[in-house]
């Protein structure tokens, strides 16, 4: 696989409020997180972009609101914010799905740096992170979705259906790929190919 060198790795909502699992219910993958930091240590390392995006849900439970602890970044993604060896980074702030339906413009800025290849990791795996990849596929983005630096929550959906974080999850990287969205990847293929 071949990582452009100015390939922008978009960080998605990596924030403490989705530690509430009160809130959020059962998740999958609990090597996400170590899979999130060493793509974003070896974007930082190789001065590639970053791109980090933070939900500030406008819903008043939320633990992703505004004003609440759980709208800040986990720890990890905090000390890693600005530590990069020169290349971009960005703040997209939003309150739905898309990355690119935020503050700033994400594809202005994209098409202003010249980047065309994403790498998509953070949360949800089957909400802002399969959406965004939706919206970067349809706006001709070439989007890696890196599937082991995501996860999800258990969902209850119509007619009483529910699915295990797995099996949403399985289920998202499954129609990103089968329809065309986005290559499915893991996170050390892109590590690997970014060296």
């Amino acid at each position: 696989m071949d990582i452009a060198q100015n390939a922008a790795l978009i960080v998605v909502d990596v924030q403490k409020g989705f530690e509430e699992l009160d809130y959020f219910g059962p998740r999958n993958n609990p090597g996400a997180d170590d899979s999130i930091a060493s793509l974003i240590d070896v974007w930082q390392a190789t001065s590639r972009p970053v791109v980090f995006v933070r939900n500030d849900s406008d819903k008043p439970d939320s633990p992703l609101r505004p004003g609440y602890e759980g709208n800040d970044f986990k720890e990890y993604v905090e000390q890693r914010r600005g530590k990069g060896t020169g290349a971009a980074e960005l703040l997209v702030t939003k309150s739905v799905n898309s990355v690119f339906l935020g503050t700033p413009d994400l594809d202005a800025w994209l098409k202003a740096e010249g980047i065309s290849q994403l790498v998509l990791v953070g949360i949800q795996t089957n909400g802002c992170v399969e959406t965004t990849a939706r919206h970067g596929g349809n706006l001709g983005y070439d989007v890696l979705f890196a599937y082991d630096a995501t996860y999800t929550f258990d969902v209850e959906g119509p007619f009483g259906w529910r699915r295990t974080a797995d099996e949403v999850a399985q289920a998202s990287a499954v129609s990103l790929q089968g329809i065309g969205f986005a290559r499915v990847v893991t996170a050390k293929e892109v590590v690997d190919a970014a060296k």
